[in-house]
Formats: structure tokens, C-alpha cells, sequence
């Protein structure tokens, strides 16, 4: 496994090398290019705002086509039942759409979860709330 982190991070929170490499950036931009650049796929574990402020943005580089790896949630004792019933009454409200919803796997077992996502195939020509992405 490798860590990318921020220069400004490693100043205040511990950086930690004991789980792979670590790759220290410059800014958090680069740390989301260079996460997207060098990973298979994405899955976000219970954690605060700085999480899900990364996470989403992956999240929206593949319903941009952007990037089209799978983004995936780790939902740990239900950690992300409250964030997955937003997203579904999004869908339901007509700001989020089923195409959308669906790039988002979620399960609470780690092993179905990289099944899951080793066979995810990207959407082609999604629409964007109306219109289809060509």
C-alpha cells in the first residue's frame, strides 16, 4: 500500500509509514491526482469531513468521466447507512440520478467488496441529470 500525503498534513498529523510507502506532495490537489493516477480503485473507510471531502471528489471525476475506477465504501457496523439513505433520497428528490447513484459500491464485507470492485465495469455514456455524457 502507499499513502500520499501533503507536506502541510505531515506537519501536523503523524505520518505514518508502517503500512507501505508514503509519497509526500505538495498540495491536496496533487495528492487527489496522484492517488487517482496510481490506484485500481478507491474505498473510503469510516472516517470525518477530510474523508468525504476526497472521496466525493473521486466520486464526481467518474460521473464526469473523469477518472473510471471503481469508488467504493468499507460500511463498517453501518458507519455510512445515514450517507447512503441521503444519497438514495437524492435520487428519489431528482438531484442525483440512478445512473449516478449506481457508481457507488457499498458493502460491510471487505471480501465482497473487492469483488464487487474487480468486476465494476465503468458506465459508458452516462447522463448528466437529463442529458447523455457522450
Amino acid at each position: 500500500m502507499t499513502g500520499i500525503i501533503p507536506q502541510q498534513l505531515v506537519e501536523k498529523e503523524a505520518a505514518n509509514t508502517a503500512m507501505g510507502d508514503l509519497i509526500v506532495v505538495a498540495s491536496m490537489h496533487q495528492r487527489k491526482s496522484q492517488m487517482a493516477d496510481m490506484s485500481d480503485g478507491f474505498i473510503a473507510l469510516p472516517g470525518g469531513i477530510g474523508t468525504l471531502e476526497g472521496f466525493l471528489e473521486i466520486l464526481t471525476w467518474g460521473q464526469l468521466h473523469i477518472q473510471s475506477k471503481p469508488c467504493a465504501m468499507l460500511n463498517i457496523a453501518g458507519y455510512f447507512d445515514d450517507f447512503t439513505g441521503f444519497l438514495d433520497h437524492a435520487v428519489r428528490e431528482g438531484f442525483l440520478t440512478e445512473e449516478h447513484r449506481a457508481l457507488l459500491l457499498v458493502d460491510d464485507d471487505p471480501g465482497r467488496l473487492i469483488e464487487k470492485m474487480r468486476t465494476w465495469e465503468a458506465p459508458e455514456g452516462i447522463r448528466l441529470m437529463g442529458r447523455t455524457n457522450r
